[in-house]
């Protein structure tokens, strides 16, 4: 998300999801929650290295639960400002190793120009959750299998390191 609009060449269309919801769909869960954590772990502070990046800060108990975390995001985006917010929360989640409790969440909130305390109340919005979950359930649809993923040129690019390949699907 950090670097997608430079290699992208425009911002791209941040949709919230549910990812344990995904690998619940897939049949199974995160690459963190087995042997290959730390080797993963690596590989992105390498990346993020590379791409001039701030170092990853790691939230303890990371991965954790990100059910409030979309639901916010999810109102966030409903009112314009879902971009904004996601940069604000990933900012603080893995640049200062902040896990996204409320009081993290409705710090971003302020940050993307939002009421705090309306993002916190939407979290437990029926009307909210449903949106979540239609949009949830339309990535698993699509094709999605884990986060980030960018559809570019009818096509879905999984990971941080294939958005040089989803720039040249879009442009070519």
């Amino acid at each position: 998300m950090a670097r997608a609009a430079g290699v992208l060449g425009e911002e791209p269309e941040l949709r919230p999801v549910l990812v344990g919801a995904i690998f619940g769909y897939r049949g199974r869960g995160s690459w963190a929650d087995t042997p290959e954590r730390a080797a993963g772990e690596a590989e992105i502070e390498r990346r993020a290295a590379r791409y001039g990046l701030p170092p990853v800060a790691w939230p303890e108990g990371w991965p954790v639960n990100s059910l409030r975390a979309m639901r916010a995001a999810t109102w966030a985006t409903q009112h314009g400002a879902g971009a904004a917010f996601a940069r604000a929360a990933y900012r603080r989640e893995f640049a200062d190793g902040r896990g996204l409790g409320p009081d993290v969440l409705a710090e971003a909130a302020e940050e993307s120009g939002l009421d705090p305390e309306a993002l916190l109340a939407a979290t437990a919005d029926d009307a909210v959750k449903l949106a979540l979950r239609r949009m949830t359930e339309a990535a698993w649809e699509l094709g999605v299998q884990g986060v980030p993923t960018l559809e570019a040129g009818r096509r879905l690019y999984f990971g941080d390191d294939r958005l040089e390949e989803a720039a040249l699907a879009t442009r070519g």
